[in-house]
């Protein structure tokens, strides 16, 4: 598999906000045959959907890496379970949140897997946190 630049959301409103994105950052970095290239500055923002629950932390990172859109949501589950995300609420409150919003050069269009991500291009705070990893990797 050529390697390809991916796009990964981190979000977190519950407990040590911060820390989970530490971690995540350490751990998405650990994964075989990626590399963590970039990380955007870390953001507060308001949660999305309709459940009440307190802000959350974003950031972006890009990871450059040999993984396909699966192996790397595969990879990205395995890091939210070690965080104690327990998936029981659409929209709910979560220690960490990790989306692919993006591939420079794939897509996937599966029942639980769709690269672009749906909301890529329609969450602010997204739109800023791409600008910004594009910029830093000198990409338009």
């Amino acid at each position: 598999m050529a390697r390809d630049i991916a796009y990964v959301a981190l979000g977190s409103n519950l407990g040590d906000r911060d820390a989970y994105l530490a971690s995540a950052r350490r751990a998405l970095a650990a994964i075989p045959r990626t590399q963590l290239l970039a990380e955007s500055q870390v953001e507060e923002t308001e949660p999305l959907g309709p459940v009440k629950q307190g802000p959350y932390l974003n950031q972006m990172v890009a990871l450059e890496t040999e993984l396909s859109p699966r192996e790397l949501l595969a990879e990205l589950q395995r890091i939210e379970g070690n965080a104690g995300r327990i998936r029981t609420e659409r929209w709910g409150p979560r220690t960490l949140d990790l989306d692919i919003v993006r591939f420079e050069h794939q897509t996937a269009v599966e029942p639980d897997l769709v690269v672009p991500h749906p909301a890529a291009d329609d969450r602010d705070f997204w739109r800023r946190e791409m600008a910004e990893l594009r910029s830093l990797l000198g990409r338009r």
